[in-house]
């Protein structure tokens, strides 16, 4: 396993096999947009440990695509986000048809230092529905309204992993309800829920999920008025059109609830439940308890109507060895860090990916 240092460095750990880039190709878009990423952790990390000039790591991880540095994003001290645009050599041979103009990206939390308590107080305020107010998403909110109005938005890029991707997602759900669908990647969203995607039984799966639909569902119509309920569902479905490219490993906690949040939409359309499933599917349990008990529910963050959900199928994580013994905690740790990490998503060992479009249609032919 390469060392901290080493994953920092491009010439070690980047996607040297990517010098030509066919930006055609979802698989190098994937593989540029999760290096840009990248570029923003390594940047806090340049500041933290005082790398300038020759010694700083992290251009090299936007200079190989050609891409330069416009702004980074602060959040008093921390870097949290960068600012790409894209310059490729007057004498560039390849096409930049379906290259972006400029790439908005955010890295997720960092676990040491004085970044760490900033990014776990937003880990909690995500819990909460709670990141529209707080400094770091008026920065972000405000850097994508500015490059929006300068490049339009049919030429940038939102990027993000972990809680950089609940940032984009949140500015794209923005721009998307005033009609602005922005193309998203988004690397490992947390999804806050009980993991019912590592239950193993699938017919178990079905019938936690499906009990789960008709509670929410029964809730929401003995709690919601249908005024309001039509409100929220038309907020819902305005949303729909906007379709980002969600990036997620069973082998991640964090975000592997995502898989079973689109499939049981499908499913319960095959078995005649799609009613009750498009109802529950834009709720959560605690948002309606909230409800229940008279108090405000905050919208979800991380629900969402329409994705291309790609599952890295290459290297997720069981319980379990082989020979049936359960996993070591050190071990366990590390598979869930491979899980959950940026570098899975442009390392050329990740062969097996699974990507499926599932779009939102709020009639009874439903969901596609």
């Amino acid at each position: 396993m390469a060392s901290k240092r080493d994953r920092d460095v491009f010439e070690i750990s980047g996607p040297l096999y990517l010098s030509d880039v066919n930006w055609k190709s979802v698989h190098h878009r994937r593989v540029v947009a999760a290096s840009l990423v990248q570029g923003v952790y390594v940047l806090e990390r340049d500041r933290v440990k005082n790398r300038q000039g020759s010694e700083a790591l992290a251009p090299p991880w936007w200079e190989f695509f050609h891409f330069q540095l416009l702004h980074q994003l602060v959040d008093n001290p921390c870097i949290v986000g960068a600012v790409y645009e894209y310059k490729p050599a007057s004498d560039c041979k390849n096409s930049t048809e379906g290259a972006p103009r400029c790439v908005i990206a955010f890295r997720g939390t960092i676990t040491k230092g004085y970044a760490l308590v900033q990014d776990l107080k937003l880990d909690l305020l995500f819990i909460k529905n709670r990141l529209h107010p707080t400094p770091r998403f008026e920065i972000a909110m405000q850097a994508v309204r500015n490059i929006v109005a300068a490049y339009g938005d049919l030429n940038v890029w939102l990027a993000g992993h972990s809680l950089g991707s609940a940032m984009s997602m949140f500015a794209g759900k923005n721009m998307a309800k005033s009609g602005i669908f922005l193309e998203a990647y988004l690397f490992n969203p947390p999804y806050f829920s009980a993991p019912i995607e590592n239950i193993k039984d699938e017919e178990m799966k079905h019938i936690i999920r499906t009990a789960k639909s008709v509670i929410k569902a029964g809730i929401t119509v003995a709690t919601i008025g249908r005024q309001e309920r039509t409100t929220w569902e038309d907020q819902f479905l305005l949303l729909s059109p906007w379709v980002p490219n969600i990036f997620v490993n069973p082998g991640d906690y964090i975000c592997a609830e995502y898989i079973g949040y689109f499939e049981h939409r499908k499913t319960m359309e095959e078995i005649g439940a799609g009613g009750i499933e498009r109802l529950a599917t834009q709720y959560t349990l605690g948002g309606l308890f909230l409800t229940a008990i008279g108090r405000q529910a905050e919208e979800p963050l991380h629900l969402l109507p329409s994705a291309n959900l790609t599952v890295n199928l290459s290297q997720s994580l069981d319980f379990k060895q082989a020979h049936g013994r359960y996993l070591g905690f050190k071990q366990w740790y590390l598979g869930f860090k491979q899980a959950h990490g940026i570098h899975q998503w442009f390392s050329p060992d990740v062969t097996h990916l699974q990507s499926k479009l599932h779009q939102w249609s709020n009639t009874d032919d439903g969901y596609i």
